[in-house]
Parts: structure tokens; C-alpha cells; sequence
């Protein structure tokens, strides 16, 4: 089972395969490096970006934030405010701290390379870090980030079951590997989505430490919107895209008390609209966001969990935390079964799958079982089906913001619409996560966040292709 504490982690824009999954990658090299050799014996270091990674890079802030992770910052706990400070003294200086206790030279032009054409065996997003040593020997290691944040090495990807012990299986109250065997499970031991959940969660952890951190993720989330809602300018990388969301709650708020906002029965879509935005836009100024299950969807379920705050009766902090673990089953699924990458299966992946999660979890909410949970979320992956991730100029701006905006709202309608039937569909959940793995792999590689296809060759790009632009360095965080 993929946990809550897993697929929900407080991170940094704007990209949690990119980012987020770099950044930690770095750490872990570090980590490594403490344990191979003396810092003090190293004597150069370089970084090798491919497929994907180099492709939209530079957009993603890839580079920079391999940079953080090596000095020693990680994303749930780096103060983006002060990015441009720690990361000074390498682009002024030409200087690498690492770890905050061994300085090298270091020139991001010289040491930085961008293999954009070459893919590595296990998956788009690889990066290799090798350091050189004073007695001449090299050390390096190559990770995968396979999107969400989540980060394998090589060893890992090639040798799964190296040793080929028998493992020693830990069975959780509740297993499951399919939909079908999710539904089973609730409907033999009349539980509901969250509820097995909660108990899977238990069986590693104490309530009130499962409460906590689901706690901390929405607390996180509405901070995050707030910061969106009062924020303006442009954001960063070239494109001049204004931010939007604190004009859009400025004049939701104006027309409240006017008939017509009184009047108008859908004046929710505009809310979820803001609320999705005002994420995303916090996500592209590379802010402090929640991966749910990526950054580049990350409006979604923060979106969706608000309309349930601010627009259904029966909202409590106890149908918060039901929300966040229905949500959890669908995307430990989605996970298992296909990808959240958009490397991997494209847009359909992160956009897709974040909406068949809020869609499952708001279908709890409004009192359906889990069979409607589980068509609620088929509903929400089917009409996200082929969707191709294809940023313009490699940044997760255009049109990523407003994706997550339909996307919520899809969502809303994906899980109202489930709840007024009677949980039966003709595609399975489990079907429509193979078709979306099926479909992302006969997806060209230039629909799959490489930049070199859809809006972001054919929209009117006022930047050049994101390989030959310049890095983001979150210097306008």
C-alpha cells in the first residue's frame, strides 16, 4: 500500500517530478557520499540531465534545484523565500557548498549537462550526480524521479529483488491491488473507502499521529490558496504569464451581496475555479505547494476540498481527513497500476489522476459508497483520457493553471454525477487505469513533458524552446 504520508508530501514548485524529486535525489547522493568518502576529498562534481529532465529542465528549475539539494535544503523544509540567497554564491561565485561543510568550484556551464535526446532504460526522468576525487577515482550514482516526488536509484530500478530472498510480508488489515479487490474488502467488512484506509494506515501508525499529518497537509493546502488569493505580479521564466487569482477573489468577493451572484446557481464553478489557480500560480512561482499526487495537479484536491468547506453543509475537520484517505486509495492505485508522471503516460497521468482522486473522495462526502466512490474516480481518469502534457516554454504555467481549474470542476461533476446513479459502469476503474497506462505508451515521447509537441510548439511562444532558455532560479519567489 502507497500511504498517505507518501503520496501527499509538502513540497516546493514547480514540479514534483522535476523539483521536488531532483531535490530530494540530491539529498540522497549526499546522504551516499557521507557514507562513501571524506568531503573533504572531493575535488570536482558534475550533473548529468536526460530525457525528459533536460528536455524541460531549465522550466522546471531542474538544475537549481539539484543545487538546493546539494547544499544540504530539502523541499518540505527549504524557506523559498531565500532560494536566491543560498543559491548566490554558486552563480555569482562559482562556488559549491556542499552539505554545507566542503567548498569546490563549480560552474553551472560547464558541469551542468543536458542530454535531452537520450532516455535512460527505466524511465524519462533520470539524472546522474559523480563527484571526482583527489586520488583520481570517481563516485556517482544515478536516480530515477518517477513522478510525485517519489525517487528510486539505479540499483533499485534494475535490482528489485537482488538478493531473491523470500521476503518477509507485512499484511496490512485490508490488502488490496485492484479496484475490485478495494471494493470487495468495503463491501465484506462494511467499511467505506476512508475508513479501510484509515485502518490500512494504523496498522504502521497511531491514529493520532495519522490524524496529525493529515491535518498538517490541509492546514498546508489552505494555506496555500491563501497565499495564491494575495499574491500578484508575473510569474517567473519568460512567458509573462500575469497571475490572476487575487484579482478573481477580489472581485468574487465584490459581487457576493449583488442579486445577480445570488442569483447565479453556479457561482460555486468560479470559487473552484479561484481556489485551483490560485494553487497553481503559487506552484509556477516555485512556492511551497502539497503534491496531490504532483505539482503540476496540485490545484485539484485543494480546489475540491474547498468547495466542500465553503459551499456543503456538512463540512468538518473529521470529513477533511476522509477526504484525504479516500483520495489516497485512488491514487495508491492509479500509482500501481499506470503512472503519475507525465514523463511516463503524459498529462492524463497528473491532471487525470488527480481528478479521479477528488472526484472518489468528494463522491464519499456527498454520502455515496464506494462502488459510487469507484465510478466516481472511472469517470474522472475516462474524461482526462490522451491528455498530452505539452507546457510551453517547459514551464508549468500555459496550460497547466487552467488545467487544474477544469479539472476541478470536472471533478465536482464527476462525483455528483456518480452519486445519482447506482455505482454500476460499464468501463471498470480498474479497465480505464489500463487504457490510461495503454494510451500513454503509444503517446509519442513529444506529447510526454519534452516541449516538443501540442501547445508548446504550436501556441504563440514569446520564449524560446525551454533547452536553450534560461533557468529558472526562483529569484522572483
Amino acid at each position: 500500500m502507497i500511504s498517505v504520508f507518501d503520496l501527499f508530501k509538502i513540497g516546493v514548485g514547480p514540479s514534483s517530478s522535476h523539483t521536488v524529486g531532483p531535490m530530494i535525489a540530491a539529498n540522497l547522493f549526499v546522504q551516499s557520499l557521507l557514507k562513501q568518502t571524506n568531503l573533504s576529498d572531493i575535488h570536482s562534481l558534475e550533473i548529468e540531465l536526460y530525457g525528459s529532465l533536460a528536455a524541460t529542465g531549465k522550466g522546471h528549475a531542474t538544475d537549481t534545484a539539484i543545487l538546493l539539494g546539494l547544499l544540504g535544503h530539502a523541499p518540505s523544509t527549504i524557506d523559498t523565500g531565500l532560494t536566491s540567497q543560498y543559491l548566490a554564491p554558486i552563480f555569482s561565485d562559482n562556488q559549491l557548498n556542499i552539505a554545507g561543510k566542503h567548498v569546490i568550484a563549480f560552474d553551472t556551464g560547464r558541469d551542468i549537462h543536458w542530454y535531452d535526446e537520450t532516455v535512460l532504460p527505466y524511465h524519462p526522468n533520470a539524472m546522474t550526480i559523480r563527484v571526482s576525487l583527489a586520488d583520481g577515482n570517481h563516485y556517482q550514482q544515478t536516480y530515477y524521479s518517477v513522478g510525485g516526488g517519489f525517487v528510486i536509484n539505479e540499483e533499485d530500478a534494475t535490482n528489485p529483488d537482488e538478493d531473491n530472498a523470500t521476503p518477509t510480508i507485512d499484511v496490512i488489515p485490508y490488502p488490496f491491488n485492484s479496484a475490485a479487490e478495494l471494493l470487495e474488502q468495503c463491501r465484506e467488512h462494511h467499511l467505506s473507502v476512508s475508513e479501510l484506509i484509515l485502518a490500512n494506515e494504523c496498522h504502521y501508525r497511531e491514529q493520532a499521529e495519522v490524524f496529525e499529518y493529515l491535518d498538517s497537509i490541509w492546514e498546508s493546502m489552505q494555506d496555500c490558496v491563501t497565499r495564491g488569493c494575495q499574491n500578484s505580479g508575473i510569474l517567473p521564466g519568460g512567458l509573462d504569464v500575469k497571475r490572476r487569482a487575487q484579482a478573481l477573489y477580489l472581485q468574487l468577493c465584490a459581487e457576493k451581496d449583488q442579486p445577480i451572484a445570488q442569483n447565479d446557481k453556479l457561482v460555486a464553478m468560479d470559487w473552484i475555479d479561484l481556489y485551483a489557480l490560485a494553487v497553481n500560480e503559487e506552484n509556477a512561482n516555485g512556492g511551497n505547494v502539497v503534491t496531490a499526487p504532483t505539482n503540476g495537479a496540485a490545484g485539484i484536491i485543494p480546489a475540491v476540498m474547498h468547495y466542500y468547506r465553503d459551499f456543503l453543509s456538512n463540512y468538518s475537520i473529521d470529513g477533511a481527513r476522509k477526504f484525504l484517505l479516500n483520495a489516497t486509495a485512488i491514487g495508491s492505485l492509479i500509482k500501481q497500476n499506470a503512472s503519475i508522471s507525465g514523463a511516463e503516460v503524459g498529462c492524463q497521468g497528473e491532471v487525470g489522476s488527480a481528478c479521479a482522486m477528488a472526484a472518489s473522495a468528494l463522491a464519499e462526502i456527498l454520502g455515496g459508497d464506494p462502488a459510487k466512490c469507484l465510478n466516481a474516480a472511472e469517470i474522472g481518469i475516462e474524461h482526462n483520457l490522451g491528455l498530452t502534457c505539452d507546457p510551453v516554454g517547459g514551464l508549468v504555467q500555459v496550460p497547466c493553471i487552467e488545467r487544474n481549474a477544469m479539472g476541478a470542476v470536472k471533478a465536482v461533476n464527476a462525483a455528483r454525477l456518480a452519486c445519482r446513479g447506482n455505482g454500476q459502469h460499464f468501463v471498470s476503474l480498474d479497465k480505464v487505469i489500463e487504457t490510461m497506462k495503454v494510451t500513454g505508451a503509444d503517446m509519442l515521447d513529444k506529447y510526454k513533458e519534452t516541449s516538443r509537441g501540442g501547445l508548446a510548439v504550436y501556441a504563440d511562444n514569446r520564449i524560446p524552446t525551454a533547452t536553450h532558455g534560461v533557468s529558472v532560479k526562483y529569484s522572483q519567489c
